[in-house]
């Protein structure tokens, strides 16, 4: 038994020996020695075992080759600070700057684009006058001329029309007025019927109860144009103009009336018979007809002419952000044309399925696209618009993003939204002149042009398409100009880079350390 036990004594000391000498040197030291070394270096005999001698001043070390000399004790658990810690000093003064510069850049959007929308809208009821209001006498009488001086005199406080008056020879019959009024020549036209005079005095003296004072004036207007206009400013303020002219002939007229039927100071008895069958001869004598040429009949259309465009212009910047991502794995890889294919392209693929969606949600929401080219044809054309919309804008995107990059493209995107929208709100006679800019951007055209679809308004759909069309070939342009320019500054870049790596390449080997220079100039001048 003492012999094995010996043995085995031995075996484990060898064992030890062995891991001493594995771990006496670091990995890179041995990974250091040469082969040739290896070959000659008496320590290693044909077994391939290596064999040292221990030093006793210098024990071997413990730790495996594959663990540092030195590691950084691992706490046990993180250590967190409080906001005002004095340790998160300099974490605290980066957050507080990121946030102060982001504040900053909000407040001076605010000021760059807030005041547009506010301008938009702000000087409106100033300028009802610019809306064109027509006022046509077919009548020649005394209703006609009546009602005429009265709107000449007519001066309530607030927004007004400015009234045009016209011979009834100038501008046609009743039919001609109306093509005027769809072609956006005028907004409203009244319309003082013929013989307006006559059938009212007729009916009195014959106590006529079939009489309709509404047959004697006309309004024409089509609330399709622009709801907002049309319901805060034509309809209102022609109503009001209407209910004061005709209220004053009313009483005018009676007062005529009676004195006449009284004239020798005995009452008429047959004509007060015939006025009390036919009381409306005399109040209200005469009234008006509002004619809704174009009905904006579906209120769920300002989300496809207005509110919506604005999630058109979301929607696209969404893509636009995951496109920014997706090729910045395949940028490095590809040359510039191919590349810049897959920009354009990819977008304008992705373009499609979303804005059949956006279509879809109008058609859920039945919004009468069938007005003008039937239901289907109507739809298919919405679509196209949409995508073409939707192109010009995400597009106008995809171009910006290669200089802001995607960290302050959202500015852009505010910005954008907001210059495109404000002119859409009101009509250009209801702002400055500064908004007729409105007529070349995307959005204002695909409003118009919606509206066409849905409503059967005056047709400018070449005119739209074509503006939208050139929204989308500027943005090609400088989305290639942007991205040629933002390669070229990497480039030289990287060319500067490896100029820089190639000059350190140079320095000799033996050449000391900065440090070391430093201690050798130190040492001198001592």
């Amino acid at each position: 038994m003492a012999p094995s036990a010996q043995t085995s004594r031995e075996h484990a000391a060898d064992q030890i020996a062995a891991a001493h000498s594995i771990g006496g040197r670091s990995s890179a030291a041995r990974h250091a020695a040469s082969p040739s070394t290896a070959q000659t270096d008496p320590s290693h005999d044909p077994s391939g075992i290596l064999q040292v001698d221990f030093e006793p001043d210098k024990p071997p070390s413990r730790n495996s080759s594959f663990v540092a000399d030195h590691v950084a004790p691992v706490p046990d658990r993180p250590v967190y600070h409080a906001f005002f810690s004095p340790a998160l000093a300099p974490f605290r003064r980066r957050y507080f700057i990121i946030i102060g510069r982001a504040t900053l850049l909000i407040i001076v959007l605010m000021w760059a684009c807030l005041p547009l929308y506010w301008g938009a809208l702000s000087s409106a009821a100033e300028r009802t006058g610019n809306l064109g209001a027509w006022f046509i006498d077919r009548d020649g009488s005394r209703v006609g001329r009546g009602l005429a001086q009265a709107v000449q005199k007519y001066s309530a406080p607030g927004p007004r029309l400015s009234w045009q008056f016209f011979d009834a020879n100038d501008v046609g019959d009743d039919d001609d007025i109306i093509d005027m009024v769809l072609q956006d020549r005028v907004w409203v036209a009244i319309v003082v019927q013929p013989n307006a005079t006559t059938k009212l005095a007729t009916a009195r003296v014959n106590g006529d109860q079939t009489y309709d004072p509404s047959t004697a004036i006309k309004v024409y207007y089509s609330q399709a144009r622009q709801e907002i206009a049309t319901g805060n400013y034509i309809v209102p303020l022609t109503t009001q103009l209407l209910q004061t002219t005709t209220s004053a002939y009313a009483t005018s007229n009676a007062q005529r009336v009676f004195a006449q039927i009284d004239s020798n100071g005995e009452p008429n008895s047959t004509a007060l018979q015939m006025i009390a069958n036919a009381p409306q001869t005399i109040s209200p004598a005469i009234s008006w007809t509002m004619v809704n040429l174009r009905p904006y009949q579906a209120p769920a259309a300002q989300a496809a002419t207005l509110v919506g465009n604005i999630f058109l212009c979301i929607f696209s910047f969404m893509i636009t952000m995951a496109n920014s991502t997706a090729r910045a794995i395949l940028n490095p890889h590809m040359p510039f044309m191919p590349y810049m294919v897959l920009r354009i392209t990819i977008p304008l693929i992705a373009y499609l399925p979303l804005s059949m969606s956006y279509a879809l949600v109008n058609l859920a929401f039945k919004l009468p696209l069938g007005t003008k080219f039937g239901l289907g044809g109507g739809f298919m054309l919405s679509w196209v618009y949409i995508y073409l919309g939707m192109a010009a804008l995400g597009l106008s995107l995809e171009a910006m993003i290669t200089i802001l990059t995607p960290r302050f493209t959202p500015f852009f995107l505010f910005t954008l939204i907001l210059y495109n929208v404000s002119p859409v709100v009101l009509p250009d006679e209801l702002q400055p002149a500064i908004f007729a800019y409105g007529g070349g951007f995307p959005i204002w055209n695909l409003s118009e042009a919606l509206r066409t679809i849905m409503f059967n308004t005056n047709s400018h759909l070449g005119k739209n398409i074509a503006v939208i069309i050139a929204w989308i070939l500027l943005s090609c342009g400088t989305m290639t100009s942007f991205t040629w320019y933002m390669r070229r500054r990497e480039m030289r870049q990287l060319y500067a880079h490896a100029a820089k790596g190639r000059a350190k390449a140079k320095v000799p080997d033996d050449a000391p350390p900065d440090a070391e220079k430093g201690k050798e100039k130190q040492k001198s001048v001592e």
